[in-house]
């Protein structure tokens, strides 16, 4: 196995770009890969992989993929096959919505958006606001808490399990079967990796397999509920086969619930090490929607999206061939100061902020609204009940170069 990256400590920006693989990342990079990125993007903005593929770590290139999605599929059989074999996590990565072109994603994430209106999220607020006073609560009787367990992972599992009508009783393991699955993309894959992503997805389909069966016994309304209209298909139009219906329903557990639980805990922590804009959201509640889209800007949920080209292209003079990798930097482009000015510091006042943590284009995520919707209830009403929390431990991140997050967070709430 090669050696780890060398630290950005010791090394000059441009030996550091020049060495960049993430196949072979240092513990440093997962905890803080932006210096990383910063030196990707004076250097070798366009970067050539060593395993194959460039990196893109610019705002403009990362747009500029985003939006032309005929040059650069977001289709990955030819990509994973390779990586997973034949094996549920290939079938699932690629039979679900953001690994898809059209049509399949364009059928997919119409009869999703018509279950996320913005009148069906503006009605699941009420239900919203209560869950979140009801953590709060227990939070309070406790003192001592995680953010994470006893808050930010368990907005969005409630809020998704609604939207699938899974059981309350049923819900206990979709935490775990998320952190499987999306484990199981980063760019390196161990074998036990694998093999938890594989379990989780065949535990998952058989819960989804009794959901579905009762759904088209007892159909629920298509206009608010995900699941009874994504087996109803369009009227007068094609349905999902089975394989897509369950693939897709996986998909919008892992996207609603990782991205949702990322932004609220990264929101808490940022928050916490930046007292002065704490201070600023306390003092003007109504911040709340751009230090939402801040933490988004800051500490991008989602730090690292594929694509494959379809044709030979030229970015910025680089001359690609046709199917070629291309990954995209989310996490690095939001940091661009060609972009954002001062893009290190959190300022919840930032405008504009036109991010890229939800992606761009026809992938731009389907449930944004309803994440932004969650990380504003969630972020602000911890912060009016406990104005002077305190982080006691050292916060454990999740490990991973795709997605950025904290899997615990210490934190006492009583001070």
């Amino acid at each position: 196995m090669s050696p780890p990256a060398p630290s950005p400590d010791v090394v000059a920006p441009a030996q550091l770009a020049r060495d960049f693989d993430l196949r072979r990342l240092s513990a440093d990079f997962y905890e803080n890969p932006y210096p990383y990125y910063a030196a990707l993007r004076q250097y070798q903005p366009i970067k050539q992989l060593p395993g194959g593929g460039y990196l893109l770590t610019r705002y403009r290139d990362v747009e500029y993929v985003y939006k032309n999605p005929k040059l650069f599929s977001s289709d990955k059989r030819v990509e994973f096959k390779p990586k997973y074999g034949d094996s549920l996590l290939y079938e699932h990565h690629t039979t679900s919505l953001v690994f898809n072109d059209p049509p399949l994603h364009t059928r997919v994430r119409k009869l999703i958006n018509g279950a996320l209106t913005p009148r069906a999220i503006a009605e699941m607020q009420p239900g919203l606001i209560a869950l979140v006073d009801k953590l709060l609560a227990a939070m309070a009787e406790k003192g001592e808490v995680d953010f994470i367990d006893d808050f930010a992972s368990a907005i969005p599992l409630e809020i998704i399990g609604n939207l699938l009508a899974v059981p309350h009783e049923e819900r206990g393991p979709l935490r775990k079967w998320s952190l499987a699955i999306l484990g199981a993309l980063e760019p390196v894959v161990s074998a036990e990796a694998a093999a938890r992503g594989n379990n989780a997805i065949q535990e998952f389909t058989t819960c989804l397999e009794r959901l579905i069966a009762d759904r088209r016994v007892k159909p629920g309304n298509p206009e608010r509920d995900v699941l009874t209209r994504l087996i109803k298909g369009e009227d007068g139009g094609e349905q999902l086969t089975s394989k897509e219906l369950l693939h897709n329903c996986i998909f919008l557990l892992n996207a609603g619930h990782e991205t949702t639980t990322n932004l609220i805990g990264n929101g808490l922590v940022a928050l916490c090490n930046n007292p002065d804009q704490k201070d600023a959201l306390l003092a003007q509640p109504d911040l709340i929607k751009t230090a939402v889209e801040e933490v988004l800007r800051l500490e991008s949920s989602n730090q690292l999206g594929n694509r494959i080209t379809t044709q030979a292209v030229s970015i910025d003079g680089h001359a690609i061939e046709a199917e070629t990798s291309i990954t995209l930097c989310i996490g690095a482009a939001n940091r661009d100061p060609e972009r954002f000015p001062d893009p290190d510091r959190m300022d919840i006042t930032r405008s504009p902020n036109r991010h890229l943590a939800f992606g761009s284009g026809i992938h731009q995520c389907a449930g944004m609204n309803l994440a932004r919707l969650e990380g504003s209830v969630a972020i602000s009403r911890f912060l009016q009940r406990f104005p002077g929390y305190s982080i006691t431990g050292t916060p454990t991140r999740g490990g991973r170069a795709r997605f950025r997050g904290f899997l615990r967070v210490p934190c006492l709430v009583n001070t």
